[in-house]
């Protein structure tokens, strides 16, 4: 019988993470103008962000799935994450004024768990790319 190798730990954490972040940004819409999502650097409001946040969570659930039962179409929506990660943080960064931030601290451990996650899941899953079915 052909078994497929464990996701192992990390990939399944990363998996969890995602159907976090994803739940969250399908509830943007029901946050009553509390919950923004950030696109591209730009705080999103209103109908912008009644269809984004919702897009990307789903775009997330989907990306978990192939995670989760580590499909090889995983791997390209996991570098295309990867790079919007990348992309919208510097943008946030240079469209935000300073301050925005809670502090330093905190602006640095999120970057780092958001960059962490979202390349260690493509960096593995690159990894483990013969292993994908």
């Amino acid at each position: 019988m052909d078994q497929k190798p464990a996701r192992g730990p990390v990939l399944t954490i990363f998996a969890a993470l995602f159907t976090l972040l994803a739940i969250s940004n399908i509830s943007k819409p029901l946050s009553g103008g509390r919950g923004h999502f950030v696109f591209f650097g730009t705080r999103m409001s209103g109908t912008a962000n009644a269809i984004l946040g919702p897009l990307f969570g789903i775009f997330l659930l989907i990306y978990v799935v192939g995670i989760w039962r580590q499909k090889r179409w995983a791997l390209p929506m996991a570098w295309a994450y990867a790079a919007y990660v990348l992309i919208n943080m510097a943008l946030f960064s240079m469209k935000t004024p300073q301050g925005s931030w809670n502090s330093p601290v905190s602006a640095i451990v999120y970057v780092s768990i958001a960059l962490g996650v979202s390349w260690g899941s493509a960096i593995l899953l690159t990894l483990r790319r013969t292993q994908l079915t």
